[in-house]
């Protein structure tokens, strides 16, 4: 297509929109922010986005939809007790809410009643922050060409954390006044006030460290699970293997680790070589397994009866 010679288009970000087409020329708008679903190309044009999200793009979803998912089962967990037996019920629920939030958000997106979506490919950090960008030509006025340059990773996370609210809201109430009877009238709904708090703090994470997230994603799904797992091991006072086949639901923390692991492997080799990135995921049960070995030789007890028998 031929391009007219007009005045610079000022800033990174700022492109001129496509008014008509004629033939093999196009006739172009001032320079400003660019439409939603369109980014600008290498001549300041803006171009809708036409493609689809890679692997990598997908698995940055991915991690995105399962943080209020963990989320809700630590806090089912945590104020369950022991005495309660609705929690499975209520991990049970929350997986549901979250993977029909997940399918709603995808089928409204576009192209509309697809779980398919197009989007533009992420370039580097700065398309996560196009609002940093704003030119000043003349140090007076600002060209305001904020726009979601990296559509719809930004968006669609912020829709897909509106529709798990309003699912959790309108399910978990009734299926916890109705089952929870194990718990007293003041801790059976608490797992979902800990939701109305940690899904606004998702947002403020989501819209000031989201490209951050993207670039550091797998790397801090291998420290915290790590972490948790080492904590949860500790606490639960699991040393040998026969612990953990005596209580299954040691053994479903376990194996729930072991997927985050492999999710964390996969997300940082991108699996692009299968033959060189796969053998990778057999490290997946190495932590747990080190534990387990060494748990007994760092048990305080048996530290401090050693250190008081040396003395």
């Amino acid at each position: 297509a031929a391009v007219d010679i007009q005045p610079a288009c000022l800033g990174l970000y700022c492109g001129r929109t496509v008014l008509s087409v004629n033939g093999s020329v196009e006739t172009y708008g001032d320079c400003g922010v660019c439409p939603r679903g369109q980014r600008t190309d290498d001549n300041k044009i803006c171009r809708e986005c036409v493609g689809s999200p890679d692997r990598y793009d997908w698995l940055y979803l991915g991690f995105m939809a399962m943080l209020p998912l963990v989320l809700h089962w630590f806090f089912i967990e945590w104020y369950s007790g022991k005495k309660s037996s609705s929690a499975l019920l209520q991990h049970l629920t929350a997986l549901l809410e979250c993977s029909a939030a997940a399918v709603v958000t995808l089928l409204l997106s576009d192209p509309l009643g697809s779980l398919h979506i197009r989007s533009c490919r992420v370039q580097k950090l700065s398309d996560w922050y196009t609002m940093l960008y704003n030119p000043s030509p003349d140090y007076i006025t600002t060209v305001h060409c904020t726009h979601e340059a990296v559509y719809p990773l930004y968006t669609i996370v912020f829709i897909y954390y509106a529709f798990c609210l309003v699912l959790m809201m309108l399910l978990r109430p009734l299926l916890v006044k109705k089952i929870a009877c194990g718990l007293g009238r003041s801790d059976r709904f608490k797992s979902i006030y800990a939701a109305l708090y940690f899904f606004p703090i998702l947002t403020v994470l989501q819209a000031v460290g989201g490209g951050l997230l993207y670039y550091a994603f797998p790397y801090i799904i291998l420290v915290l699970s790590l972490v948790t797992l080492a904590v949860y091991m500790s606490a639960s006072e699991v040393e040998f293997f026969k612990d953990l086949l005596v209580r299954k639901k040691r053994l479903v923390v376990l194996f729930s680790h072991w997927l985050l692991h492999a999710y964390g492997i996969i997300s940082i080799s991108k699996l692009d070589k299968l033959e060189q990135d796969l053998p990778l995921l057999a490290l997946v049960p190495a932590p747990a397994l080190f534990y387990l070995m060494t748990a007994k030789y760092t048990e305080p007890s048996r530290i401090l009866s050693e250190g008081g028998n040396g003395h």
